[in-house]
């Protein structure tokens, strides 16, 4: 893997414009509730949705590789408060797939899609637990 650049940059109060120099960016703030304009996610929710993100893509990948067909992927992640230092105790991942393939089968790939989720690791080697479900429907 190579190395990943992030650079952000206050444009006004909370509000941040984050970029990976590759021309991909997006605004962070914080909830009016919080002093911030609302004028997008929180960079703790942007972690949870690139877990969200990391998972649909690496399941996509195995599913390819494995020449498992899926119509549709979706995929929630719910991430439970902690009452110590580290953000989050446990990160509820719910996977629904469209598909033919057994439920079993779907699963299998679930498990290969979080022992590969680079985002999965990161979370897991701060502690966090991460609880699966996958859901699959016609």
């Amino acid at each position: 893997m190579s190395e990943i650049l992030a650079h952000a940059k206050i444009i006004k109060n909370f509000t941040s414009t984050v970029d990976n120099g590759r021309g991909h960016s997006i605004i962070i703030d914080l909830p009016i509730e919080k002093g911030g304009e609302d004028k997008g996610p929180t960079a703790l929710e942007l972690a949870v949705m690139g877990l969200a993100g990391c998972i649909s893509t690496i399941y996509t990948l195995i599913s390819k590789k494995r020449k498992v067909e899926i119509e549709n992927l979706e995929v929630e992640v719910k991430a439970l408060p902690s009452k110590t230092r580290v953000p989050f105790s446990k990160a509820i991942v719910n996977v629904k797939v469209k598909s033919r393939e057994n439920l079993e089968d779907l699963e299998k790939i679930m498990l290969l899609t979080m022992r590969t989720c680079p985002v999965g690791s990161i979370f897991s080697a701060a502690g966090i637990e991460i609880n699966m479900k996958v859901e699959k429907y016609d």
